[in-house]
């Protein structure tokens, strides 16, 4: 049902990543295992259901928007958001897909307009986004002129979505969703002009050895662009939650902004610099109709939105970027 042989194909003429044809598809079929995703049949049950349309056009530079109303049909529309509704939650986006509009519970376009100034030209360079969810900013990375965008993340369902909508978008096209982590590439690999990690680093049980792993994908001289919750303090200072974090489980290190820039330095990179601190907002994080579980609102104290329920520091995120050796 999900095809990578476009992606294969591809690779071939990529010296740089013609090596990883050889573990590859492999390594994709035991990120797509049923046996690993109870749910994966039903998922692929909804990609085989979606109708068969033709956009009339496709805009990925300003936006992900797919087709318009007058492309699609009543019956073809009912279902379309049916079967888009059965791959909930949507948490990245927003999308728009002929007349349904996936209001995601990202805001994922106010982060693009807030890093993408500070990327280098993407115009013909080989991307990696790491932990890209759906692949909304693989879409916008491709929009904004990479010649190939690859997106990692081991969830199948985010997988999915992004096939789901890459039916429309062009299986053709040269942005792909692996379900893989960044522990599943080849070592050394050097490959790459740009690579984002963004909402992953704090998710991380060792932030250095992150670090090395995406100074890694980087060619000589390539762009990192890192986006991760940050603190306030100086150098040194970092939060380590003994338990959750806004609900989070999966969560280790807050370090601050000096402490972060010290951190890619010590991992070799050079031109460290923080170019971006946003706090997260409500406004940006929510519940909507297509992701109807707790969001950032049900996570902060009610009676004091700068911290969490748990009494950290709320949610404050730097995107900084970097070169690699």
């Amino acid at each position: 049902m999900i095809d990578y042989t476009p992606l294969y194909t591809g690779l071939q003429h990529i010296p740089e990543l013609r090596g990883w044809l050889a573990t590859l598809p492999q390594q994709i079929a035991d990120g797509l295992s049923p046996a690993r995703w109870g749910d994966l049949p039903e998922w692929e049950a909804a990609l085989a259901a979606l109708p068969d349309i033709t956009p009339s056009s496709i805009e990925t530079g300003t936006g992900v928007r797919i087709g318009c109303a007058e492309d699609i049909t009543d019956a073809q529309s009912a279902l379309l958001e049916n079967q888009l509704r059965k791959l909930h939650p949507w948490r990245k986006g927003p999308w728009t897909v002929f007349d349904t509009f996936i209001d995601t519970e990202w805001r994922s376009d106010w982060k693009w307009d807030r890093v993408a100034p500070h990327l280098d030209d993407l115009n013909n360079r080989l991307v990696l986004d790491v932990g890209c969810g759906s692949g909304y900013h693989c879409w916008r990375q491709y929009g904004a002129g990479a010649r190939r965008v690859i997106g990692i993340d081991p969830s199948a369902k985010f997988v999915a979505q992004f096939y789901a909508l890459k039916k429309y978008l062009g299986l053709n096209r040269p942005v792909d969703v692996l379900p893989l982590g960044i522990e599943a590439l080849p070592e050394s690999l050097r490959a790459f002009d740009t690579t984002l990690s963004m909402g992953v680093l704090y998710h991380r049980r060792s932030p250095l050895d992150h670090l090395r792993e995406l100074r890694e994908t980087l060619r000589p001289g390539g762009q990192l662009l890192l986006e991760t919750l940050v603190i306030h303090g100086g150098p040194g200072e970092c939060l380590v939650p003994e338990g959750r974090y806004a609900k989070m489980r999966n969560v280790w290190f807050f370090p601050s902004t000096a402490t972060l820039e010290g951190w890619l330095r010590k991992t070799g990179f050079t031109d460290v610099k923080t170019v971006d601190i946003d706090r997260t907002t409500v406004e940006e994080q929510r519940s909507t109709d297509w992701m109807t579980f707790e969001s950032l609102a049900d996570f902060l104290d009610p009676d004091n939105p700068h911290k969490t329920i748990e009494g950290h520091p709320a949610p404050l995120r730097a995107t900084l970027t970097a070169t690699a050796p």
